[in-house]
């Protein structure tokens, strides 16, 4: 786990650590159902990628082999293979309070809330990282498991998903840009 003295640069890959910090995992203990198409198409890992598995789909995802995606920690995927990851942006911050984006298969790409905390109130409303990006005005399916655990476990107040993307959208607006900045 990345702890708050730890600095967002790049890293040897040899120094890279992929266990989840202690919410994440036990976020990921519960159920995420897709329901036939109505509740979650996400996939929860156990552990984030390792850094070659990490740089490879990046290399491979952006079409750039000179950069290694260190900047992310991929911690789900969609039943298409689009990646959720913490985006590690905020200098001595923990990966806990890093934004949450969205990598899909297709090239989607978005930031999806502002932090692990914002995130369990995003799933709380029914909806998952690739629904976030996908539908960018979601439907809100409160789902009384991931309610019950936000409230639980998140630091801050209630938010709707309406409200977690707006201010993932305020926050970073040009957050596609930068990743289309990257691709060849």
């Amino acid at each position: 786990m990345l702890g708050s003295s730890d600095h967002l640069e790049e890293r040897p890959l040899s120094n890279w650590d992929t266990t989840f910090p202690p919410l994440l995992h036990k976020l990921h203990q519960l159920e995420f159902d897709y329901d036939d198409g109505d509740g979650y198409d996400f996939e929860p890992y156990q552990s984030f990628f390792p850094a070659e598995e990490n740089a490879s789909w990046f290399k491979a995802w952006t079409g750039n082999a000179a950069i290694d995606g260190s900047q992310f920690r991929v911690f789900g995927q969609d039943g298409t293979g689009g990646y959720a990851a913490f985006w590690l942006v905020l200098p001595d911050q923990p990966i806990e309070k890093q934004p949450v984006v969205f990598l899909g298969s297709e090239g989607e790409k978005g930031v999806v809330a502002l932090s692990l905390d914002e995130y369990l109130w995003l799933l709380a409303d029914g909806v998952g990282p690739y629904e976030a990006v996908a539908y960018p005005s979601p439907d809100s399916k409160p789902n009384a498991q991931f309610t019950l655990f936000a409230q639980e476990n998140s630091g801050i107040a209630k938010l709707s998903a309406a409200e977690v993307l707006a201010r993932a959208n305020e926050a970073y607006p040009s957050f596609s840009e930068q990743i289309d900045s990257l691709c060849r």
